[in-house]
């Protein structure tokens, strides 16, 4: 009976063995003995391979991850991992994204080859995750491989753990795993097909590699940056100089340790004390930090180029940015001694030791970049056909978008990327036309740089690899077929680069700084041309420009003239002015602001990462929205000559406007006034600063906060005073009076009609902004252009504007008789 029962037992210490696994190696060395212990052969078993291993494996511990992996591969999509089970497809990179793709494509029954480069997971950074990702991850077991995952109110993982989840499950799964194995460049179909019946393969290194042999249908680039696959052309995107420096100290577990706080993102326009009072003892002027405790003490923070400069860090100053921050230009002494010194300094002296953790070249983690220069794909995928052979290209992670790290989007849009790409590959597999496969990946493609966790679909139990579970607005025809016939590579036409390098720059922008960046961004040059020829509006940054208040409602003006009166916006009113914008971004296009009015104005330059996310939002939902013909004042064409009386009317209200009686001026100006102490006096009581929750009053950084009606909160703390079930952005009501948000449903039973505040969602929104945009487009009628300027005239007024538009449309009648004549 013993001898019986030492097999099971042996297996039992295998399985532990591999779930425990600290390293690559000894992930896949354990797995493999596993396999052979219960005498499977990975390549030929069934899939997913988990199956026949939970057959032949009676282990209590393994019963709740199997229970995890049934109930994910359950899903209908999967259809029983039947959807591809056709399918060979090559992912390039062990990534978090590239692993993410790997596991979904395996619950779908495809056959999938992972070729990474390297044996070890050796990146320290830490992931911001959303709680979707959380929820992704919990639900493929990623806590009975790491118990500390996501543990209390923890929202992040380092890089290299998150890696061996993943391996693990993709193991799991039967996805076959090559490590130290470089992909080189694809091989196409011989010619001679009546010889030679071969698809697509890879060449590789080394060259004798058995994958070298493989023929596949798809193909994945999740090798980040450097992007090997051919064919896809890159844009960029520059902000203005922001140097980055991360740094990764040995994390002991102490008690000492563990009693020290995170920083989940604080900058400077939030906590000016604090960094004064660190330029002050040490000379470091740093922009923000952030701090993350997990296999080790992480620390990411932007530091101003003087600071590094005076500190020895950077050895001489270069406007090119490569040559300054080249390796021969950085002293790495003096490097790890300013992040040694603000990691001290920002814990408050409370870690007993700073000693760094290493990195894969056995150096001491510490790196400092340029995160400013941004790439992303110009599209998503792209299909090649070489005699007869087709080929299904895509990109994933970084090799897709690469991620502005402030706002902790990067693993999150890249998972979304990986269920998106596994979408596609599904309508593959199922015999779609292929510009029909491609259009929906780019119009999904055209989504992902928007999407935050406010503008997802609210259950994040149902998200599946289908995008309409995921996305709020999925329109298949936001791309058409015809539209992506470029993407189809049959090699007749001359044929698409090879040459990876080749990056679509942005058009050079109108203004020079003189800072050692001298060009300015994509987002910079559109703010620019959006605002141009406004008066008492000149946009030369994305920081001081904005502190007026002008020039975020000259940007509104721009595009919705109906909500903002430009011409009766006094310059010297910087609160007011900053107060109006704020409120009217947030009530009509949902873009909550990231400080209050009071700190906007109070800086002599806003922080420059806030305002590009803010900013950015704009651009974002804006950019393909044409501004409503006739906007700007200095602009003029010949045929204004017959005067339509729809202008007639509009200046007629700016007179009326303009000439109220002093009585009517007094109370309209007495009501703003009180409106705004009301405000004022409100946000006063409830939080002095947008760093502090209006709910719990404890601090609240940039990374978890969110606003509404003024205030700021963290996003666990937003809850409705009622029933305390999570309340989302796009649907609450604001009790005024009382200080309180409430659900929709419990609304009505706790607020009085003129205290109710209801925010419009998105589809609301969107209606306005449609509406808005088709109704100018066309002559406005006499009560639209009353409304829009928020005028009130008597009705002696208003009889007299009837009558001279009816005038006026006669008088265009008769010239134009006279004309035709």
């Amino acid at each position: 009976m013993e001898d019986q029962s030492f097999p099971e037992c042996q297996a039992q210490e295998l399985f532990d063995e591999f779930v425990s696994a600290s390293t690559c190696r000894a992930a896949m060395r354990s797995f493999s003995q596993l396999c052979e212990h219960l005498q499977l052969d990975p390549s030929t078993a069934e899939r997913p391979l988990y199956r026949p291993i939970k057959r032949r494996l009676n282990y209590w511990r393994a019963n709740g991850l199997w229970a995890k992996l049934d109930r994910r591969g359950a899903q209908e999509e999967y259809q029983r991992a039947r959807a591809c089970s056709d399918v060979t497809c090559v992912i390039i990179g062990a990534g978090p994204c590239g692993l993410r793709t790997a596991v979904e494509l395996s619950f779908m029954g495809a056959r999938v080859v992972l070729l990474e480069k390297r044996d070890t997971f050796s990146r320290n950074n830490v992931l911001h995750l959303w709680p979707f990702t959380i929820h992704d991850l919990r639900g493929l077991g990623a806590k009975k491989f790491y118990g500390r995952f996501c543990a209390g109110s923890i929202d992040h993982i380092s890089i290299r753990q998150l890696q061996l989840v993943l391996l693990k499950v993709a193991l799991l799964l039967g996805v076959e795993v090559h490590v130290n194995v470089e992909f080189k460049k694809l091989v196409e179909p011989a010619e001679d097909q009546h010889r030679h019946k071969l698809g697509w393969r890879m060449e590789v290194s080394p060259k004798n590699h058995p994958v070298s042999q493989l023929e596949f249908d798809v193909i994945i680039g999740a090798d980040g940056r450097r992007n090997t696959l051919p064919g896809f052309r890159r844009k960029e995107f520059r902000g203005k100089l922001a140097i980055a420096i991360t740094a990764n100290f040995k994390n002991r577990n102490t008690t000492a340790e563990a009693k020290v706080e995170e920083i989940s993102g604080v900058a400077f326009i939030f906590n000016q004390r604090f960094f004064q009072e660190l330029r002050q003892e040490t000379g470091i002027d740093l922009e923000n930090i952030v701090y993350y405790k997990d296999d080790t003490h992480y620390f990411v923070m932007t530091a101003k180029k003087q600071s590094l400069l005076e500190k020895g860090v950077i050895l001489q100053d270069f406007a090119d940015t490569e040559l300054l921050l080249s390796r021969g230009n950085v002293d790495q002494n003096a490097l790890q001694a300013y992040a040694r010194e603000a990691a001290d300094f920002s814990t408050n002296h409370q870690l007993p030791t700073l000693d760094f953790a290493m990195n894969h070249y056995g150096q001491p983690d510490v790196a400092m970049f340029d995160f400013t220069c941004m790439y992303a794909s110009e599209n998503a995928a792209m299909v090649r056909q070489r005699h007869g052979h087709q080929l299904l290209v895509t990109l994933v992670g970084d090799s897709l978008l690469e991620p502005f790290w402030p706002m902790g989007t990067g693993v999150a849009r890249g998972f979304l990327a990986a269920l998106d790409s596994a979408w596609m590959i599904r309508s593959w597999a199922q015999g779609a036309a292929p510009l029909d496969v491609l259009a929906e990946r780019e119009s999904l493609y055209r989504l992902l740089p928007q999407t935050t966790p406010e503008n997802m679909q609210k259950n994040i139990t149902l998200y599946s690899v289908d995008p309409t579970t995921r996305y709020m607005n999925t329109s298949p025809l936001t791309v058409t077929p015809a539209q992506v016939r470029h993407l189809v590579d049959t090699g007749e036409e001359a044929g698409l680069t090879t040459d990876c390098s080749d990056i679509i720059r942005l058009p050079s922008p109108r203004y020079i700084r003189q800072e050692s960046f001298s060009q300015s961004n994509q987002l910079l040059t559109w703010c620019q041309e959006q605002t141009c020829g406004y008066h008492g509006v000149n946009v030369t940054d994305l920081t001081t420009s904005w502190r007026s208040g002008l020039a975020l409602c000259a940007l509104i003006h721009r595009h919705r003239p109906d909500l903002i009166d430009f011409d009766s916006l006094d310059k010297s009113s910087v609160e007011e002015n900053t107060r109006l914008g704020f409120d009217v971004a947030e009530r009509e296009f949902g873009i909550s602001p990231l400080m209050t009015v009071e700190e906007m104005s109070s800086v002599e330059e806003p922080d420059s990462l806030s305002m590009v996310m803010y900013l950015s939002q704009f651009y974002q939902l804006l950019k393909d929205s044409p501004p409503p013909a006739g906007c700007l004042r200095h602009i003029t064409d010949l045929r204004s000559a017959l005067i339509a009386p729809a202008s007639l009317l509009s200046r007629l209200g700016t007179s009326l406007s303009r000439k109220r009686n002093p009585k009517e001026h007094r109370e309209a100006l007495g009501k703003r006034r009180k409106t705004s102490q009301q405000r004022r006096e409100q946000q006063e009581v409830s939080s002095s600063c947008s760093h502090i929750c209006f709910f719990c009053k404890q601090r609240v950084y940039v990374m978890e906060r969110l606003s509404a009606e003024g205030l700021f909160f963290h996003r666990s703390c937003f809850q409705c005073g009622s029933c305390s079930s999570p309340l989302r952005l796009a649907s609450y009501t604001y009790d005024q009076h009382a200080g309180r948000f409430y659900c929709l449903q419990r609304s009505e039973c706790h607020l009085s009609a003129p205290a109710v505040r209801k925010r419009p969602t998105p589809s609301d929104r969107a209606a306005s902004h449609r509406t808005s945009i088709g109704s100018q487009s066309s002559a406005p009628s006499l009560s639209d252009s009353l409304i829009s300027a928020g005028r009130r005239p008597s009705s002696v007024c208003l009889c007299v504007c009837v009558c001279l538009c009816v005038c006026a449309a006669v008088l265009v009648c008769w010239q134009l008789l006279l004309y035709w004549r």
